[in-house]
């Protein structure tokens, strides 16, 4: 099975990198199923990279239905040890405009049919969660960004929502009183899988409209955010091209280690079947 140390997920309207060489499509079966499409490896700026649609190609996969444990289960398979994900986000600032991007920090979990967790069955692990996105990463894909050209902020707070029906403006006012930055329906449970599997993670949030706390904006329309979501896009592909190159080979962030003291489980009562299940992740931390 080929290999790659970066794990691209892109989200609505990017199906595919650009500029990739050596291209082999993998199709991987894991222990939560299989992932949202075929993951499509190969190599991009001499690096080697791991492309997987979220919503599937075709944009087929709700929010909510997205295998999110298989998606990551199946990059860190690969050996993947950073995940860049690309997002598109409404904004409760007006500083924040459409077409602008965000690097966020923060997240705020208001999903509520979710599985979140690779961990249950006879095993619990509890992972440090304060700082949700890898900062280092973080700060990586921020300066692509600003190379590039890009609108982009640093630092913020991301709302998650279940969907897939947009927010009332009640909602959107609550989450703005927050002092929250932008709002979206698919970071989550995705980073805290890839703090799990000890992957360091974060977004380009690509902003596409005011949500709905500004009365003097039109109600969203997918239509008005898939206009605005495919015009980002073109940035977030020179984002990803430029910092791909720039991460380093080898990691000294907590995301790298972030089981070593999550699992509270004694060993010899870990069931059978999850040690098996969950080798990937686990193993070299059992006896």
């Amino acid at each position: 099975m080929p290999q790659a140390k970066i794990g691209v997920i892109g989200g609505t309207g990017l199906y595919d990198i650009e500029g990739m060489s050596d291209i082999e499509e993998v199709d991987i079966n894991t222990p939560f199923g299989k992932p949202s499409d075929t993951i499509v490896v190969g190599r991009l700026e001499g690096v080697g990279i791991a492309f997987l649609p979220r919503h599937g190609k075709g944009h087929r996969i709700s929010p909510t239905e997205i295998p999110s444990r298989a998606n990551i289960y199946a990059l860190k398979s690969l050996g993947v040890e950073h995940i860049i994900a690309i997002n598109s986000a409404g904004s409760f600032k007006k500083e924040l405009k459409p077409g602008h991007l965000l690097i966020p920090d923060q997240l705020i979990d208001r999903t509520r049919s979710r599985v979140s967790s690779f961990f249950g069955e006879g095993i619990v692990a509890h992972i440090a969660f304060a700082d949700p996105f890898c900062p280092v990463l973080s700060q990586i894909l921020f300066e692509s960004a600003q190379a590039v050209g890009a609108s982009v902020h640093q630092g913020g707070t991301y709302v998650v929502m279940e969907g897939p029906t947009f927010s009332t403006r009640a909602e959107s006012r609550l989450y703005r009183s927050w002092g929250a930055d932008i709002i979206g329906m698919t970071a989550l449970p995705e980073a805290k899988l890839a703090r799990e599997a000890e992957i360091c993670y974060t977004i380009i949030g690509c902003i596409t409209d005011y949500d709905t706390w500004w009365q003097h904006a039109e109600p969203i329309t997918i239509d008005v955010i898939l206009s605005t979501m495919y015009q980002n896009l073109d940035n977030a592909k020179k984002i990803i091209k430029l910092a791909v190159s720039k991460i380093p080979d080898r990691r000294h962030c907590a995301c790298a280690t972030a089981l070593k003291m999550a699992i509270v489980t004694a060993p010899p009562v870990i069931p059978t079947e999850q040690k098996e299940k969950l080798g990937l992740l686990i193993g070299k931390y059992l006896p």
